[in-house]
């Protein structure tokens, strides 16, 4: 009997990453990193049961690599601290509830190894003693493995597995600006540029000559940086799901104009490319045209008579005109090359008979 394909991809697991996006959006919800948070949510999820249904040993395995992935997924960039610090609680929370034995590591890729100790500092900075704790703990029970790929590497896998899309709810958003406003920059920006102005002025002969800086520039910057988050906000809030209200009316516009446009390049290409026929060809191409018969039959005599013109001259034609034989002697016969004219063709009469028996 042909084995069946197994319930569960080979890497992600739709349903599972569902309830795990839900989990995680919960905790979000919470605004907070506490993992007795997230342990709450857990329990009224009833998240260890996801494991209850499996019998079978191998398949035990394989679900809880699959388990241990997706948690490693959100533990990783591109998402916020909060839904990574989520992803590393879920790994924790695999990790133990699992009922595979020995139990299955979490696989842990090289590359990825910067990201970690970064978050790893920046909790530490930020005083979230329970989430180094809990990555610690993994580490001291040699729960994580360490490997080149995060997945395993088997033959007869397409070379460029199909990932999971990234939830826009879940992305960290750049706080760059935000930290910019609230400092001194400005303020200092502000008292620099009045010393300029006043040094400029003192000196009487570059006063009016020399502009070097804008006057405004503080207050334009100001400006560009209120826009940019006035955007951002309206552009990835969670009340619209990451989408403006005139998004989907100018999307048909948008695209109907690229149509348009790729099109007339199509066009374009193919009219310079085009080579217009010889004077001598183009009778021709009329009468296959306009002929009563079947568009096969029109291409095979256009290619059989164009083949029949291009044919060059065989060697023996371009022999003949080299040699200046002429057309006379082309036509006499080889046997009578080396006899006279006028000598008739002589018989054999010497002709042995054929033996019997």
């Amino acid at each position: 009997m042909p084995r069946l394909p197994p319930s569960y991809s080979d890497f992600f697991h739709s349903p599972l990453t569902e309830d795990v996006e839900e989990l995680l959006a919960r905790f979000q919800q919470t605004d907070s990193v506490r993992y007795e948070a997230f342990s709450a949510i857990w329990r009224q999820m009833c998240f260890t049961d996801v494991f209850i249904g499996i019998t079978g040993r191998a398949e035990m395995k394989r679900f809880c690599r699959v388990t241990l992935a997706t948690a490693v997924k959100y533990f990783l960039p591109p998402y916020s601290y909060q839904i990574r610090v989520g992803g590393l609680y879920l790994m924790f929370g695999f990790y133990h509830t699992q009922p595979a034995t020995p139990p299955v590591k979490i696989r842990l890729d090289l590359k990825d190894w910067d990201q970690v100790q970064k978050f790893l500092k920046d909790s530490v900075d930020s005083g979230h003693h329970d989430v180094v704790y809990i990555y610690q703990r993994l580490v001291a029970t040699k729960a994580i493995h360490y490997t080149a790929m995060p997945h395993f590497l088997t033959f007869q896998k397409q070379k460029k597995p199909k990932r999971e899309p990234v939830c826009a709810e879940f992305l960290g958003r750049t706080t760059a600006v935000l930290e910019l406003i609230s400092s001194d920059l400005l303020g200092e920006l502000t008292n620099i540029q009045s010393q300029y102005e006043k040094l400029k002025e003192a000196t009487v002969e570059v006063s009016g000559l020399v502009t070097m800086t804008h006057r405004d520039f503080a207050s334009r910057l100001t400006d560009c940086m209120s826009g940019f988050i006035v955007w951002q906000q309206k552009t990835f809030s969670q009340d619209n799901g990451g989408k403006n209200p005139g998004d989907d009316e100018e999307k048909p516009a948008e695209s109907s104009s690229s149509r348009a446009r790729l099109l007339s390049s199509i066009k374009h290409k193919s009219y310079s490319n085009f080579q217009e026929a010889p004077k001598f060809r183009r009778h021709r191409q009329a009468e296959v045209v306009d002929s009563s018969s079947s568009g096969a039959e029109q291409v095979q005599e256009t290619v059989s008579g164009q083949r029949k013109r291009e044919r060059p001259p065989s060697l023996r034609a371009r022999t003949w005109k080299s040699l200046g034989v002429t057309q006379e002697e082309r036509q006499l016969q080889t046997w009578l090359l080396s006899a006279p004219e006028q000598q008739e063709r002589v018989q054999r009469t010497n002709k042995v008979a054929p033996f019997r028996r």
